[in-house]
């Protein structure tokens, strides 16, 4: 079972990440290099290198 982790969005609004494994897995297929926004239920996020790494450290192992 994967680990579900809350983060802000760039409007200061946490969202519950609720497959953080899947989150990663779609991070580094669409958004992995860069910078860009990802959409999710209304929420948006910058994605890049910092973000990348912050939510890598949640995957696990």
């Amino acid at each position: 079972m994967s680990k579900s982790i809350k983060v802000k969005d760039l409007n200061n609004r946490f969202y519950l990440i609720k497959d953080i494994d899947k989150f990663i897995d779609h991070i580094n297929k669409y958004h992995s290099c860069g910078k860009s926004i990802h959409e999710e239920n209304g929420f948006y996020f910058q994605i890049d290198d910092l973000f990348r790494e912050k939510i890598k450290k949640f995957r696990i192992k």
